[in-house]
């Protein structure tokens, strides 16, 4: 099976690699690394995302775990639109996130337009962190938690504090 799944995976967390884990239990994959001009579109929120060069050689090192472990080959592909390379022929699957489900949806819409077969939505539930809450690169940018969901020790006497 060809596999695809795309994101900005700036910094890398435990959420994407849950994605990783289940698109390299499915086949062979395909990820779509958001291009320097999209990045930013893609955020809820602004903040600051490192050149594509620097994050496709940390997801490279961090695939290549993974390729080992399946015995699987992926690469990396430039995005330059939000529904990428799922609208490609050669994909049968898609993972996705329940907050990138409504995205893969929309490939599909427009598989279907162009006279192609849906890819099968993969849908990989969000990772949550010590407090409960998901893990989020923003949220480790922030501070508040490091790669893993640990909430960082500084947060954590913050928290303390306010419920003193």
């Amino acid at each position: 099976m060809k596999v695809a799944l795309g994101g900005t995976f700036d910094p890398i967390h435990d959420g994407h690699r849950a994605l990783f884990d289940r698109a390299f239990e499915l086949g062979t994959v395909t990820v779509g690394l958001t291009s320097d001009s999209l990045a930013p579109k893609t955020r809820s929120e602004k903040r600051p995302v490192r050149a594509f060069e620097q994050r496709e050689a940390a997801l490279r090192a961090e695939l290549e775990t993974y390729a080992r472990e399946y015995d699987r080959e992926f690469e990396i592909q430039k995005l330059a639109e939000p529904t990428g390379i799922a609208t490609e022929e050669a994909f049968d699957a898609l993972v996705v996130s329940p907050e990138t489900k409504t995205g893969g949806k929309r490939v599909n819409e427009i598989r279907r337009q162009r006279g192609m077969e849906s890819l099968q939505l993969e849908v990989v539930d969000f990772v949550h962190a010590d407090d409960g809450e998901v893990i989020t690169s923003t949220r480790i940018l922030r501070g508040e938690i490091d790669e893993h969901g640990h909430v960082t020790p500084e947060r954590d006497g913050r928290m303390s504090a306010d419920t003193d």
